[in-house]
């Protein structure tokens, strides 16, 4: 399982065609929209468990990567406050070894990876996160302003988790 997590002090994302390839009336919606906090990009592979995912959010949720008054990463996203946007995205999985077209071979099945983007998204609510997700397997526009810009990669496989 990978997260990229990206600290904003806003995000958005857009659906601007459905996971059954309609498009939407007036050409799109928002689907979830934050302010201060995480925007994560959620890549889950065939192998991931919701054990995995347990410590994924847990570390997400540790993290202390906001500055204190004194300027210093010392602050949690619950100390400031901050919401969180999930965003699945298969293609953290590409595998670009071979030739120049990414290989997606080790990304979660639809059938597994929704239900696990699902758990984690209830995982963060249940630890008292503000959640918003995007739409699982729509074509979606995200916008965000990034704050520093900081940007984490949790890997469960650099963990050891996997």
């Amino acid at each position: 399982m990978k997260f990229v997590i990206q600290v904003v002090e806003n995000a958005s994302v857009r659906v601007v065609e459905e996971a059954d390839g309609t498009i939407p009336e007036g050409g799109g919606y928002i689907s979830g929209s934050i302010g201060r906090g995480f925007m994560v990009l959620v890549g889950i592979s065939g192998s991931d468990t919701e054990a995995i995912a347990d410590k994924m959010v847990e570390k997400m949720r540790k993290l202390r990567i906001f500055e204190d008054e004194n300027g210093k990463t010392n602050l949690d996203l619950a100390a400031v406050g901050g919401e969180v946007l999930l965003v699945s995205q298969f293609t953290l999985y590409a595998d670009c070894k071979k030739g120049n077209r990414p290989s997606f071979v080790h990304a979660g099945l639809p059938e597994m990876a929704e239900p696990m983007f699902n758990y984690i998204a209830d995982k963060c609510r249940a630890a008292g996160m503000s959640v918003q997700t995007g739409v699982f397997g729509a074509f979606m526009k995200v916008s965000l302003v990034n704050d520093g810009p900081f940007t984490i990669v949790l890997d469960s496989d650099q963990m050891g988790w996997s």
